[in-house]
């Protein structure tokens, strides 16, 4: 286990890259981690995908990296307004694409 602290210790230049290719779907070891490092995860773990989670207090909301938050949001919207305009719930689940319990819900939640 030490070692793997010192090793962590001497990668720490390699952190400007590990931000970059933060936007990728995942991260190739060997960019970002020093060899006998990956040597040592490959003993508990030989060529299986590793998810390595978030630092306590890093990690972000649902949505907050994408726009599909607003989307949703924006959807939601409009489903109240043309609820409000006189459309039906069945209308709207139609329309959306949506079961008529996540329209009541929408509508709930105004």
């Amino acid at each position: 286990m030490n070692e793997i602290l010192v090793l962590y210790s001497c990668c720490a230049s390699l952190r400007s890259n590990l931000i970059k290719e933060a936007t990728m779907s995942y991260i190739k070891a060997e960019n970002v981690l020093p060899e006998e490092l990956i040597r040592q995860i490959q003993e508990y773990t030989d060529g299986a995908y590793l998810y390595i989670p978030r630092k306590p207090g890093s990690r972000h909301a649902w949505g907050q990296q994408t726009a599909y938050r607003g989307e949703l949001q924006q959807r939601n919207e409009r489903i109240r307004s043309d609820y409000a305009a006189g459309a039906s719930v069945v209308a709207l689940s139609v329309q959306y694409f949506l079961s008529e319990k996540s329209i009541r819900r929408i509508l709930q939640n105004t």
